[in-house]
């Protein structure tokens, strides 16, 4: 048998389509919620406004209006929190393995992947995470609500500098949904394709740089190209990580696969 060198693999991609898929589910809840809010708080501070720097019962029945708003979208927000995650842990697994074997299919090796243990505890922590991070959305946006209308009331602003404000925290939170949507999409690929390459036995990747985004973490463009034990992660920082592990993180690894003596 000849010597083999070793084989570096295509890498396998976050897929852009089901990031923007996800963000779109997001973006959807997120702006629903935020059409009910800016409809409901506008009309209940125009029709406080007259008295709130001097009756405590307008400040009261705002107070009361946040927490009726913020209990319903909690609400719709914990009910489809579990669907979505779901939907998401399993597209994401989906689409890696079938990235995983066109890879692994240019170099002339045909696996057929299935539900190991391994890869339902990925994909069970991919949909824990992600129901977490969805409930999490109307929680931080009412937090940002709250504390901007009574700061309102207290300033005496009126309902249009509101208005303004209410914007501004809709930007915020749907930037936020996009964040997800991009960070748990690179992770959840990493992580379903690490589970099936220690499946595999690979052992070794090649971390690689996607040279995205705007500000890219110059310890992980220092990284790009170098060799990592799948098992450890490589030294970054001070930390042992795996492309893709970190919030925005886009890089991502190439399989090695190991050359044959004979």
């Amino acid at each position: 048998m000849k010597n083999r060198k070793a084989r570096v693999l295509k890498p396998v991609r976050p897929n852009e389509g089901l990031e923007a898929a996800y963000r779109k589910r997001l973006e959807s809840l997120i702006d629903d919620m935020n059409a009910s809010i800016a409809w409901w708080v506008e009309a209940a501070y125009k029709q406080n406004k007259p008295h709130l720097a001097h009756d405590a019962s307008s400040t009261n029945e705002m107070a009361r209006v946040i927490r009726s708003l913020g209990q319903r979208w909690r609400g719709k927000f914990d009910e489809e929190a579990p669907n979505l995650a779901w939907w998401f842990g399993k597209s994401a697994m989906s689409r890696a393995d079938k990235s995983f074997q066109q890879a692994l299919g240019s170099a002339g090796i045909s696996v057929k992947f299935a539900l190991t243990r391994a890869a339902n505890d990925v994909l069970q922590a991919t949909v824990a995470e992600n129901v977490s991070l969805i409930k999490s959305i109307p929680a931080e946006y009412f937090s940002q609500i709250e504390g901007m209308v009574f700061r309102s009331i207290a300033q005496g602003r009126d309902v249009g500098g509101l208005a303004e404000q209410l914007r501004e925290t809709f930007g915020v939170t749907r930037r936020r949904a996009s964040l997800i949507a991009r960070t748990e999409n690179g992770k959840a690929t990493a992580n379903i394709t690490r589970v099936r390459q220690e499946g595999l036995g690979i052992t070794q990747a090649q971390w690689l740089h996607s040279r995205g985004g705007k500000h890219p973490r110059k310890s992980h463009v220092e990284a790009s190209g170098k060799i990592y034990e799948i098992s450890k992660g490589m030294l970054i920082d001070g930390e042992y990580i795996r492309p893709g592990e970190l919030i925005n993180c886009r890089c991502v690894c190439r399989s090695i696969i190991p050359g044959l003596d004979g």
